[in-house]
């Protein structure tokens, strides 16, 4: 049995919520991909704003997700973390809230040593040259990690594990 659909608000919020069957979206996101899709500016609005209403779209959730997901990969970190959640539709004050809490500078050096020894086994900072220890801090520095971790990693008192 198939609904009959005749007004168009109605059209956008179940396009949307097929959209969301298949993965999660912002707000921001959301709306685009509506839009692209043909749905009036009015429409998408209503719909937005009813799956806000429903919680079916939660960009504080999205960005929660995406968050533990990066840390875990150790795909991004730190400011690249930032970007990568406006880049998505993250808006900046959510983005702000779920990032005030940053990792502590222990658990980032064992990422950055984690990823490393991953990346390139057998990397010894002592005994590498010039030209491999670039590598591997454009690695991290494209990853976001800050100066202060690299520096420590890269001290050539210590080894990667």
């Amino acid at each position: 049995m198939r609904l009959s659909v005749s007004e168009p608000a109605d059209q956008a919020y179940l396009a949307a919520l097929r959209l969301l069957a298949g993965r999660d979206y912002t707000v921001a996101s959301l709306a685009r991909k509506l839009e692209q899709r043909g749905h009036g500016p009015e429409q998408v609005a209503e719909a937005v704003t009813r799956l806000v209403g429903e919680r079916f779209l939660d960009d504080h959730r999205y960005g929660e997700r995406l968050i533990a997901q990066c840390r875990a990969s150790g795909r991004y970190v730190g400011y690249r973390l930032r970007q990568e959640l406006k880049r998505r539709g993250v808006p900046a004050e959510v983005a702000a809230e779920l990032l005030a809490d940053p990792q502590e500078d222990g658990e980032e050096l064992a990422l950055a040593r984690q990823l490393i020894s991953r990346r390139y086994a057998g990397f010894d900072p002592g005994a590498s040259d010039d030209r491999d220890r670039r590598r591997v801090i454009g690695f991290l520095q494209r990853r976001g990690f800050g100066a202060g971790v690299i520096r420590q990693l890269l001290d050539r008192r210590q080894q990667v594990d």
